[in-house]
Formats: C-alpha cells, structure tokens, sequence
C-alpha cells in the first residue's frame, strides 16, 4: 500500500506542499482521478456557497487528501451496529428526570371463563391481559396459545405476507418451559407464556435478520437484541420473525408487500408493517415494532392497532437496526392501550451498551386518575385545513399526451384527498367531542413554528451512513423499490449534505428541543390527529405518542383514488395521544380512558 504520509512529506521537501502537485500526483497514484476547480463550483452550487477563483487552489490539495482519508475509513469495514461518538440527549436544559421506580400495578385480573374455550381460536383477539388470567389460572396452556397463533400466521401469510420467518422450535421449547414453570408455581408475571412477534430488525440469535431487504435475506447476526432477551426473561415466546418495508421504509419488503388485514387489497403501510398487520388480524398477542419517522403510527393507524412509540431513549435498541441513531425508538404494537403499558414495563431501561437510554422511571398504574392531567390539543390540526392548490402548465404552454396524462393523474388523485379529508374530518371532530363529554378539559395550543422539514436532513445523512457500502457498492440495486422518494436514492442524496449543514440541521432541533419544553412546561398530554406535522415534530424532539383506534369509515365512505391508497368503507382511523418526554406512563393513563370510552379497539377485521 502506498505510504501516504511518506509521499507527502517528500513533496513538502521539495517545496510542493502548497500545490495541487501532491494531491494530484496521490490520486493518480492510486488509481483516483484529482478533483478539479470545476468540480469545486459544482460542489459549492450544491453546498449553497460561493468559492473565489483565487482561492480555489489552496483548497484542491486538501480535498485531494480528504477523498483518500475516507478510503482509510471505509477499511475499517465498520457494521451497521457501531453507533457515532456522538449521543443524542433530548432534554430539554433543566430538565428533571423522574427515576424514582414503583411496582408495575395492572387493572384488576379480567373475568374469564371457569374453564378453557371450546374453541381456542375464541381468544385469538383477547388482550395481553385477558390472555395472561388464561394462562396464569393454567385454563390455557402456553403451548395451546403458541400452537394456535402459529397456525394462525401460517394460515393467513399467504394474504398479509407478514412473516418473515417462523422462530417455531424456539417458540414450542419456551412454551413448555413456560407452562412447566408456572406449574411449578414460578409465575413471571402477565407477559409469562404470552406468544408475540418480532419486526425482523430484531435480531435472534440462529435465525436470519433480513431487514426486509433483498441482498441481506440470508444475513443472521450471532446475538439475542436487548428487547428479546427481556422478552425472553418476562417469558414471552417469540413465535415469529415480523415483515418491515426494506431497511424500514413502507411496506414494500423482498417477498412483497405486507396487507391490511381490514382490507387485503391495502398494505399494511410502514415500516413496522408486519407487527401491525398480524397484532390486527389476531395472531399474534402483540408485537414489537420500531419508528424513526412514523413506522408504529403509520400502520397502527392503517391496520387499527394500538401502538406505543415512547420516548427517545427509554428502551435500548442494542442488537437492531441502526438506521437513525438520532431518531431510532423501538415500541410495542398491541391490541389495547394497558397491554402496551405491560410490554413497556418489560423492555425500558438501560442496558449498558445503548449509550442513549436513561435510567427513567416507567410506572403503570391502571388506577390513576386521569382527571388530574393537564390536556391540551392541537386546535389547528383538528380544523380542516386546504389542500395546497395544484400548479397549472405554464400559459401557452402545450403538453404531450404523457404530460396530460399525468396532470389528469394529479388532479384526480387530489380530488379524491380532498373528499378523504372532508369525510375524515368527522371523526376528529367526534373524538374531541367524546373527550368532552368524558370530562377532559382542553387547553388549545400550537406546535413551535419552526423548519422542521429541513431537520430531516439527519435522519437522510444518518441512514447514508448506516448503510454506506451499499451505496459505494451498487448492492443498493438489490433493494426492491428504487424510486426517487425510496432509500438508494435518498441515500445517494444525502452524500451531498455538508457536514457543516448536518451540524446546522442538529443546532435547530436544539431550538425545536427547548421550544417543545415550554409547550409541555403546563401540560401532561396533548390529543391531535395521527396525520400532520406533529409526527415529524416528535420524532425529532424525541417525544412519546400513544395510537389509538378512533373509529371506522362507513359504506359511504369515499373510494381511494387508487386500490393500495388509504381509506375507503370499513377501514380504520386513528387518534394520538402525545407526551411530555419520558412521561410515557401518563400519555398512556389518557389513552387508555379514551379507548375503554370509545370501544373502537374490541372491533376485529373479518379475514
């Protein structure tokens, strides 16, 4: 290999140094063209500065030496599990951490049956606390469960495609370990004998971790993740391995798309699309799912789950998927707001290797009065809002037929947002009445106006990091979407941010970090529809957010402009319950009195 600093220090004894002579002359040393003034304007157009001719020459030798600096870094063959020096914190300056911890108190234990159900099929859609009497009383074993939700999956896979892989041998050896144990009056707790699924971003050990991408469906990664092993220690039993869209984007993953199971013709939408799809269609009793910009919200909306995203750095992400290290949250998706609360319990707190997890306390208690919060809302993003009006062709302009053809596209697909909005305004409306007559009182308050759009960019840079090589390898031509909105070109973009903007992007989401510290200074929970801007605001500023069923579309329901597109008759909608950073237990107290008011999560999709 050729000695770099050798090569350089004969250059500057020969007075070369301050010439483009050295950077040039290593480059085609090996192998790598110079960078050239031009190039220089073209980089500078894209970085939005302006650079003078004459100082151009004293930059080209450094950037010279700056491209064979990232080749010594791209030696070190770094894997997607190395995280950055650097560790988001999202709190607020001043800002006390509560870490005084309780004993978990769950809702008194539900009436079951005085013996097991003739058809076991019967409790596919109870809860994680109606399923864990059941099993606590030894009326149903954890292998009957077990069975019954692995025959479940694998007779309803071939609509929803949401399995991955079955974790089958695993999941039978636990089940008869939990059913041997709680014979032998070793009870864990509610989650003990409980058969549950895995986004495949979760890694487990002898099993493939595909990331739902086509290059990396044989990838298995020689370790349990922080979340399974926990799981593992509650005595749950991983029965399968959960579809995501391909690195977490969508629901578009190598084998194909995972489905709504309210409606088959839908996906599922994303990322966390098979945990959502197969919580909703009862076979599993809850999954683990995982968002960096919407992937728990978006399909527990679409699939009428209930999920929660809790506060940046409340649950360790070791042993998943880094694709944001800034913005990654790992959640549970279950089928009631209590079972979410009983998965959390199980799976927060740091674990030594997840440098971002604080020592927060997580305190559920099914008693506590939601009465003595402090709830506001988002009055403009429950007031309808217009549709931004679509440009015209330029006056005097003529298009061709592809051209009409696709302005006709855009102006039906319009139309048909604007009737889905209007006739989904309703419910909104609804929900903010049903809150009222429940007693809530609600202060209306305004998200911070701030670029949070432009934040993102370091949630594009960081993925670009995450994975890397596959860009500079071209194995990003495996993945199975390959659109401009899609992550090889998003990834290829993102090369282009400077390093100095990414920094800029960082020093705004501080301000948008102090600015949500204010809001939440007077309040405990703030209630807003699932859509909007509030999603993309708290996942920057690191914020918890609880998804409920909010009801379902009627027969009159307008058709979605197109078959995989959202809404249309029978399908659900949701409402989202947000929360003061770490104050996780709390949104959930609200939540949890507006689902058992409403009664939306007891509907199930007919498959």
């Amino acid at each position: 290999m050729l000695d770099r600093r050798h090569f350089l220090t004969v250059c500057s004894s020969l007075g070369l140094s301050g010439t483009l002579f050295p950077g040039a002359m290593l480059a085609l040393a090996e192998d790598k063209p110079a960078i050239t003034a031009n190039e220089i304007d073209a980089a500078a157009r894209i970085a939005d500065v302006t650079i003078a001719d004459e100082y151009k020459q004293a930059m080209l030798d450094s950037l010279n030496r700056g491209v064979q600096n990232y080749e010594l870094i791209y030696k070190l063959d770094m894997p997607n599990s190395v995280a950055p020096a650097l560790v988001f914190d999202p709190l607020p300056a001043g800002w006390k951490l509560s870490t005084a911890k309780q004993p978990m108190r769950i809702s008194a234990a539900p009436a079951v049956a005085i013996s097991a159900p003739k058809n076991i099929e019967d409790v596919a859609f109870w809860s994680v606390r109606q399923l864990a009497e059941l099993v606590r009383a030894r009326k149903v074993s954890s292998a009957a469960l077990t069975e019954m939700y692995l025959e479940r999956l694998k007779l309803y896979d071939p609509t929803l495609h949401f399995v991955i892989t079955l974790t089958e041998d695993r999941a039978t050896a636990q089940a008869r370990e939990a059913d041997r144990a709680i014979a032998a009056g070793s009870y864990k707790g509610p989650l003990h004998g409980i058969p549950w699924g895995a986004k495949d971003l979760l890694a487990v050990k002898g099993y493939p971790t595909t990331w739902g991408a086509g290059g990396f469906e044989h990838q298995v990664i020689d370790e349990d993740a922080t979340v399974v092993k926990r799981l593992d220690a509650a005595g749950a039993v991983l029965i399968a391995k959960l579809t995501l869209g391909a690195l977490a984007m969508g629901d578009h993953w190598y084998g194909g798309i995972t489905r709504n199971p309210w409606n088959p013709k839908q996906g599922s939408s994303g990322s966390s699309a098979g945990p959502a799809s197969a919580t909703a269609a009862g076979c599993v009793a809850f999954g683990i799912g995982s968002e960096t910009l919407g992937s728990i919200s978006s399909p527990s909306t679409r699939c009428g789950a209930t999920g929660l995203r809790p506060t940046f750095g409340f649950v360790p992400r070791t042993g998943a998927m880094a694709l944001s290290w800034s913005m990654d949250k790992l959640g549970p998706i279950c089928r009631t707001v209590e079972d979410c609360a009983i998965v959390m319990s199980a799976i927060c707190g740091p674990d030594g290797r997840d440098r971002s997890v604080k020592p927060a306390a997580f305190n559920w208690d099914a008693q506590r009065n939601w009465r003595d919060l402090r709830i506001g809302y988002l009055k403009k993003d429950f007031d309808l809002q217009p549709l931004p009006e679509l440009k015209p062709p330029k006056p005097g302009s003529e298009m061709n037929e592809d051209e009409k053809k696709r302005w006709e596209e855009q102006k039906d697909r319009r139309a048909a947002a604007v009737l889905s909005r209007e006739y989904d305004h309703k419910y909104d409306a609804a929900a903010l009445e049903k809150l009222h007559s429940m007693g809530a009182k609600m202060t209306p308050v305004e998200l911070p106006d701030l670029p949070y759009g432009a934040m993102t960019a370091m949630l594009q840079a960081e993925g670009a990091a995450a994975f890397d090589e596959l860009t500079r390898t071209g194995r990003d031509k495996l993945l199975t979407e390959q659109g401009a909105g899609d992550w090889p070109n998003t990834f290829r973009i993102a090369r282009f941010i400077p390093a100095v903007e990414y920094i800029q992007a960082s020093r705004a989401r501080m301000m948008a970090i102090e600015a949500m510290g204010k809001v939440f200074e007077n309040l405990d929970v703030i209630v807003t529809p699932s859509n909007g801007q509030q999603l993309s605001v708290t996942n920057l500023t690191g914020h918890p957010a609880v998804i409920v069923p909010n009801g379902f579309r009627g027969d009159d329901a307008p058709k979605p402009a197109h078959e995989d597109s959202p809404g249309g008759p029978g399908t659900p909608l949701s409402l989202t319950f947000l929360g003061s950073l770490y104050g996780d237990a709390t949104v959930l107290t609200l939540a949890r009195a507006y689902q058992e008011a409403t009664g939306f999560h007891l509907h199930h999709p007919k498959l």
